[in-house]
């Protein structure tokens, strides 16, 4: 069996474990602490500040799967387990024949609110805390260098728009 060690330089190796094991170990720490200190899993959270930043906190289920990146069943379950948890609700388009949105409900409200802050102390206890002004700059810049090649190389577009329409 081979290792990216026998494709990849030193030097190329050296910065994609780094990188990869950061990834990870940062994923599940903030997941595990989400789950922790609020109740909402990752996905639950992405799903509801979708939702709190669309307009009229509605958005069809296709623009949730864009920012989850669920597939289509996982997604209509995930929401249909949220909705019995009271956090959203499905709602007929407005003047449309046919079509959902979903929205968020009172609960979902209060759960994303309460969780924001939560979320941001987790980030900069995991992410900024341990780095000085200097490497949260080379991070920003690292980091926003990479999300531009990847939009542009597979497509992802930045912005969704909420309604029916």
């Amino acid at each position: 069996m081979t290792s990216t060690a026998d494709h990849l330089s030193a030097r190329e190796d050296r910065v994609w474990r780094a990188y990869f094991e950061t990834q990870v170990l940062f994923w599940r720490r903030l997941a595990q602490q989400l789950q922790q200190d609020t109740g909402l899993s990752e996905p639950d959270f992405a799903i509801l500040s979708a939702l709190v930043e669309a307009p009229d906190t509605r958005l069809r289920a296709f623009e949730l799967s864009g920012v989850t990146q669920f597939e289509k069943s996982r997604l209509h379950h995930h929401l249909n387990r949220m909705i019995g948890r009271g956090l959203l609700t499905r709602e007929q388009c407005p003047g449309a024949s046919r079509g959902t949105v979903i929205a968020l409900s009172p609960e979902g409200r209060g759960a994303i609110e309460a969780a924001l802050p939560v979320r941001a102390e987790h980030i900069r206890r995991a992410l900024t805390a341990p780095l000085d002004e200097g490497q949260i700059d080379a991070l920003t810049e690292i980091s926003e260098t990479m999300l531009a090649h990847l939009r542009t190389t597979d497509g992802t577009q930045d912005e969704t728009e909420g309604g029916c329409g």
